[in-house]
């Protein structure tokens, strides 16, 4: 494992941690520079192919649903672990469907309802793209209806 910091390659492993999806998150030191680093192992399985509203076909991407999540998250009291979990799990979760293709509908729900759950702010950021809330109306629409719950 290559030093993120000074780019050697000799690191120690000084703790091991398991984590419910089944990976592993290992705490390592450089031994040229000192510098700490985290870094994941997660088993790679299958994921299916998620079908778009227009009937294309996308991989799905771990890194892209990573990225809109942050976005969503951005300037909220989100961690990057949290983001990290939410992301695992939904990953998880379609393998565990073990389809191989889904609506990409599927992905959009199980973010939607995580970060519901998670931060009204970080859920209406998402749900502005993901339910296409063009105007203003249907903005108010949706907050009103959080307002409700």
């Amino acid at each position: 494992m290559n030093c993120p910091y000074c780019q050697q390659d000799r690191t120690r492993v000084i703790d091991t941690s398991h984590d419910a999806r089944g990976g592993i998150r290992r705490r390592r030191v450089c031994t040229e520079c000192t510098e700490r680093f985290t870094t994941y192992e997660r088993p790679i399985l299958a994921t299916p192919l998620l079908v778009k509203r227009d009937g294309t076909r996308e991989e799905f991407s771990r890194d892209k649903l990573m990225d809109g999540i942050r976005l969503a998250c951005t300037k909220r009291p989100i961690s990057a672990e949290m983001i990290e979990r939410i992301v695992g799990e939904v990953e998880a979760d379609l393998q565990r469907r073990g389809k191989a293709e889904l609506p990409s509908k599927t992905v959009g729900d199980m973010v939607i309802n995580k970060l519901r759950a998670t931060d009204d702010v970080a859920y209406l950021r998402y749900a502005i793209v993901y339910l296409q809330l063009n105007d203003l109306e249907d903005i108010k629409e949706e907050i009103n209806r959080m307002l409700e719950t």
